[in-house]
């Protein structure tokens, strides 16, 4: 597994590279060698927060930490991966995806073979709005994200509002 850190409002010392490169190269025994971890430090308003990225083929694993003290996210957002990995485990051993090391797939976890449990099902009319009507709709109704019909595509689209309060727009690939 390799890894890239880059540092955001920090300068990346030996002791925060190695710090990464020891807790999250645990990891490298449920991935092929050549899958890249890319690595975001950063600190923002006394917070030191930690990014962690990596994709494979057709999935992104991704966490993101926050605390007072940067060693101590680099700690949480490591037990946030192997959670995801915990997560996904099953619906990867179904598709045999070959991402993952085979001893990874094959091992047997309980706790993992939970179904989701779907407790409520909403239905809406999807109206034809611009984005920007999507997005007034969605603060209206105290949401975070709002499904609607693009009425200049005729797509069903998503609005989103992301934690720095911007907003995000989600198209169908053409």
């Amino acid at each position: 597994m390799r890894f890239v850190i880059n540092g955001k409002n920090l300068t990346v010392t030996e002791g925060l590279k190695s710090a990464v490169e020891n807790k999250l190269g645990k990891l490298e025994k449920f991935f092929n060698p050549d899958t890249t971890a890319y690595v975001m430090l950063s600190v923002q308003k006394q917070r030191q927060k930690i990014e962690v990225t990596i994709p494979i083929k057709g999935h992104t694993i991704r966490a993101e930490q926050a605390s007072d003290d940067m060693y101590v996210s680099i700690d949480l957002v490591e037990e946030i991966i192997v959670r995801q990995l915990r997560k996904y485990k099953t619906k990867l051993a179904r598709h045999n995806r070959q991402d993952f090391q085979p001893e990874f797939i094959e091992e047997e976890d309980s706790a993992v073979d939970e179904e989701v449990n779907i407790i409520k099902v909403k239905k809406f009319a999807v109206k034809p709005m611009t984005p920007e009507e999507a997005c007034v709709e969605m603060e209206l109704l105290g949401h975070t994200f709002f499904v609607f019909r693009n009425g200049a595509t005729d797509e069903v689209n998503v609005v989103y509002k992301r934690k720095d309060n911007a907003y995000g727009l989600i198209e169908p690939e053409e």
